[in-house]
């Protein structure tokens, strides 16, 4: 049926040009754009400065990175597994809300979570001063208390701010195997600990380790986070090298050891699944059925599953909202209205583009046959595994150039200057958002697009529908849900997104990101509350459709 279907779709082709495959590659094109970019830069430097990088601060650079990565993977992995094995295999107090607040953090940036945690655990925060008043301390010099601005204190963050992605797909993972093979584990005489060792980790053990791949990913592409706490890592190198040093392609550089990183994680994740399917027995298969957990071993596991979700949404939360009672009148600043405004408009035109382009390039790949979409389609994700940073300089090079030259051109046939129409508005911000999430929107709307019945655009075809008329009568509305979807998720992305948003935006163009990164810089963080605060409501609503998506 499917040839048939193809069959039907070409005859028209034949006597009229074929539009829609052109325009995807295009799309494809300018998602690849800014890597390819960076590779030029990073090739033909005007300046070679890679000789000094490698013999002064690159292997610094990298150094950090990976002992940043590597406590990430480890907290990450403990706690999003911990958690999601006893959701999902025990009934212990407050599960049924446990299990939709494990999701929580996923609404708090990361830098957030870092303002916050500073501000609590400084001297001046409130544990220190709660010690020094229990007992009697008078200086810092009457106790020991670790380093708040360190590599430590960013793991931290990042594992509390990240681990919800090892949650998500390890529940996933268990809630769709037969129970069977828990209750015959029981039946040999395997204990708790046996029973997730033995079984329970070996069959979510793809989930995990992609969900780590998807937090060192996260990791890598940071900024806020550790600039505030002062570690240098890759990222933090690529503007420094670029702003403070002006030499683009050293910038450039840096961000191909980036991209060569995120490429190592995904292949390390691809060759440790390697060929392993798990899969269940059929539709009679017997759900996991949670074990009662009483007495101090119920309480035990709240705790548990509570200690991830104090972390990394009940302190940053608790943290913002107290700054802003300090100072209300935050609410009422102007900035903030300009910041709110400003953010609404990029993030909301991006996520209208990015899942327009999406739907046209899987649409029009899918109709070219399977070949073409097999070999574009995977290539488009690479906007996703880049870094922000990376992006925004693989952007901002060429389209700079670009820009100069409209405008030499318009002054030379006007006679007037238009200034900078691309790089001085905010439009090279916006394409900036829809590489880099442009591969969120693909990913969903393919696997939309392949839920949807063949005989359905079949009927359509052969009833006389154009390729755009099956789309918006067949697919659109069967793919409904799943485009709002990708949209909201889109739109909070864009909203939260840090670093290319610094490099990319306008002279004296704020959004609440970079509202919230400037101020808690300058240590105003109780007027950086309101901002951060509204920055985390958005978040929260990406967070209700995962939640409501994961109901069981």
């Amino acid at each position: 049926m499917t040839e048939r279907f193809s069959q039907l779709d070409q005859s028209p082709r034949r006597l009229r040009p074929d539009l829609w495959t052109p325009g995807a590659l295009a799309i494809a094109v300018v998602v690849l754009a800014p890597v390819v970019s960076i590779l030029w830069l990073a090739l033909t430097p005007t300046e070679n400065i890679w000789p000094h990088l490698m013999a002064t601060v690159l292997p610094r650079y990298m150094a950090t990175t990976l002992g940043l990565m590597l406590g990430v993977a480890a907290l990450t992995a403990m706690m999003g597994t911990g958690a999601a094995w006893l959701v999902s295999q025990y009934q212990f107090p407050g599960r049924f809300w446990l299990k939709h607040a494990l999701l929580f953090p996923l609404a708090i940036p990361a830098y957030v979570g870092a303002y916050a945690l500073v501000d609590f655990l400084d001297y001046a925060g409130p544990l220190q001063s709660a010690l020094r008043t229990a007992f009697g301390w008078s200086s810092a010099r009457d106790y020991w208390f670790p380093e708040t601005r360190s590599l430590w204190a960013a793991v931290l963050v990042l594992s509390f701010a990240l681990y919800p992605y090892v949650y998500l797909l390890a529940r996933a993972a268990w809630r769709e195997q037969s129970g069977r093979s828990y209750e015959v584990a029981r039946a040999l005489g395997c204990g708790p600990v046996a029973v997730f060792l033995r079984v329970g980790l070996p069959l979510a053990r793809p989930a995990v380790a992609a969900g780590v791949a998807l937090a060192l990913m996260e990791t890598v592409a940071d900024y806020g986070t550790v600039q505030h706490f002062g570690v240098q890592t890759l990222t933090t190198g690529i503007f420094s090298t670029w702003l403070n040093g002006g030499n683009a392609g050293g910038a450039a550089q840096i961000a191909l050891v980036i991209l060569a990183l995120i490429l190592l994680l995904v292949g390390l994740e691809r060759a440790g699944r390697g060929k392993a399917r798990f899969h269940r027995l059929g539709r009679g298969a017997r759900a996991v059925e949670p074990q009662p957990l009483t007495g101090a071993r119920g309480w035990l596991a709240s705790a548990l599953c509570l200690f991830p979700v104090a972390g990394g949404f009940l302190l940053p939360v608790g943290v913002m909202a107290a700054q802003s009672l300090a100072a209300p009148q935050g609410w009422l600043a102007p900035g903030l209205v300009e910041a709110l405004r400003n953010t609404l408009v990029v993030a909301g035109v991006a996520a209208l583009a990015t899942v327009g382009a999406a739907l046209y390039l899987v649409y029009a790949l899918r109709m070219a046959g399977s070949r073409i979409a097999a070999m574009v389609l995977p290539v488009t994700l690479i906007g996703y595994a880049a870094p922000g940073a990376v992006l925004a300089l693989g952007l901002l090079v060429p389209l700079a150039a670009l820009d100069h030259r409209l405008a030499d051109a318009v002054l030379a046939a006007t006679g007037r200057d238009p200034g900078l129409m691309i790089t001085g508005t905010a439009f090279a911000l916006g394409l900036a958002y829809l590489v880099r999430f442009f591969g969120i929107a693909q990913g969903a709307l393919d696997a939309a697009y392949g839920r949807v019945a063949p005989s359905l655009p079949m009927a359509a075809r052969s009833l006389g529908r154009t390729p755009g008329g099956t789309l918006a009568a067949v697919y659109l509305p069967l793919m409904r849900g799943s485009v709002l979807t990708a949209l909201l998720v889109v739109f909070v992305d864009c909203v939260k997104e840090l670093p290319a948003t610094l490099l990319l935006r306008p002279f004296d163009y704020n959004t609440l990101a970079t509202r919230v990164f400037e101020l808690a810089s300058l240590e105003r963080l109780s007027e950086a509350a309101p901002a951060a605060l509204v920055v985390m409501a958005v978040g929260m609503a990406a967070v209700a459709v995962l939640a409501r998506e994961q109901k069981d």
